[in-house]
């Protein structure tokens, strides 16, 4: 029997990005507009409904990661590795 896999989404609602970050939705904007949009609201103004790549997931991610390490973790790690 083959395993079974569900194929990989081409894109995400904001909503369903939300949930797969572990966000509020109002999380995830404030998410975009502070680490993704460079003229934070203007930028946004020109959004009508945002839509999420599983590339664009995959960044946010990591920006989340970078939030949530502390500069003394980022440096243990970089040291420890160097």
């Amino acid at each position: 029997m083959l395993p079974t896999t569900r194929p990989q989404k081409s894109h995400y609602s904001e909503s369903e990005a939300a949930v797969a970050l572990g966000l509020s939705v109002e999380e995830l904007r404030t998410l975009v507009r502070s680490h993704i949009l460079k003229n934070n609201e203007e930028d946004a103004s020109h959004v009508a409904s945002a839509t999420y790549q599983p590339s664009d997931l995959l960044i946010l991610r990591m920006v989340l990661r970078g939030m949530s390490t502390s500069p003394a973790e980022s440096e243990t790690v970089h040291t420890a590795s160097a």
